[in-house]
């Protein structure tokens, strides 16, 4: 309440959100939210920018020419009612309470407090006006909670505070050991995202946790009875290319090229050096001089 809370009564769906605690190639939401929106519900998606280690949804789409990723309310709506969902950041005028208590956590280095992320998670998702919430909470060694007991005590604060304050929420907890896509990087991980709508590419733990979630979104949202059929239909969805078209209509409505989706590979920045590396059954990178790691790190630019 110390800004805007949104108001989505006029539009003909349910209205619903996700929103994950954070991991490496973590892109899920650039999935789940068309598949949701192409089966029927509306998804005003507020994401933030890369938190330490993990990358934030916001800075994926600003590798999009064009992509306004931060408009007004009035263009967020009709980017909402245009594609049935819109991925942007956080207004001026959307929980401002929450960056100012936000900069003093990381100068106080409580970032970690589960009291002070339940609120600021959901201060900016109450304010929202979402009628349903999913939250997936990370855990692993590469998430904020390390270990399964206090990923569980996140989990259930967030879920619990929730519900208190109105908003119908339920969460998934999701193993961040390893990373979710095989991209980690801006342009990368859109391109990823893309080439898991068209179904060029899938990378099956990404499908499942994208799947799990859609599924729970669609439950809570009142479109399916059950997870299973909501499994079903998240997957009949992404098979039939109704997601990709919301992606695609979603992008255009805020600002990016109208062929996105057909020619990613035209409109993402791309590094000036890319260098192949190999890796061992086990994941370990071997056989790499100094010079080599060298040339590596000079081919990351370019959200690579």
């Amino acid at each position: 309440d110390s800004g805007d809370v949104l108001d989505w009564s006029d539009l003909p769906g349910p209205v619903t959100d996700k929103h994950s605690t954070g991991g490496v190639g973590d892109n899920v939401s650039l999935m789940v939210a068309p598949i949701v929106a192409a089966c029927g519900a509306y998804v005003p998606m507020i994401s933030g920018r890369g938190l330490g280690h993990s990358g934030g949804t916001l800075d994926k789409m600003d590798a999009i020419p064009g992509y306004t990723s931060q408009p007004d309310v009035a263009g967020f709506r009709k980017a909402v009612l245009e594609a049935g969902c819109a991925i942007i950041g956080q207004t001026a005028d959307l929980a401002p309470a929450d960056r100012r208590l936000y900069a003093i956590r990381d100068v106080t280095g409580t970032v970690e407090s589960v009291p002070l992320i339940t609120a600021s998670i959901l201060s900016k998702k109450l304010a929202a006006g979402l009628q349903s919430l999913v939250l997936d909470v990370k855990v692993g060694n590469g998430a904020f909670m390390e270990k399964s007991r206090d990923a569980t005590t996140l989990a259930n604060s967030l879920v619990e505070v929730a519900n208190g304050a109105g908003l119908k929420t339920s969460a998934l907890v999701t193993g961040m050991n390893e990373p979710l896509a095989s991209a980690a990087g801006n342009a990368v991980e859109v391109r990823n995202a893309v080439d898991f709508l068209t179904g060029r590419f899938r990378d099956r733990r990404l499908e499942d946790v994208t799947l799990a979630l859609a599924a729970d979104m669609l439950q809570s949202a009142g479109l399916v009875s059950s997870n299973q059929d909501g499994m079903r239909r998240a997957a009949e969805t992404l098979a039939g290319g109704g997601a990709a078209a919301v992606f695609a209509r979603m992008v255009a409505a805020l600002g990016g090229p109208a062929d996105f989706v057909e020619n990613p590979e035209k409109h993402l920045p791309r590094a000036a050096m890319e260098f192949a590396v190999k890796a061992t059954e086990n994941g370990f990178v071997t056989g790499i001089s100094t010079r080599d790691i060298g040339l590596a790190v000079v081919g990351l630019g370019g959200g690579r």
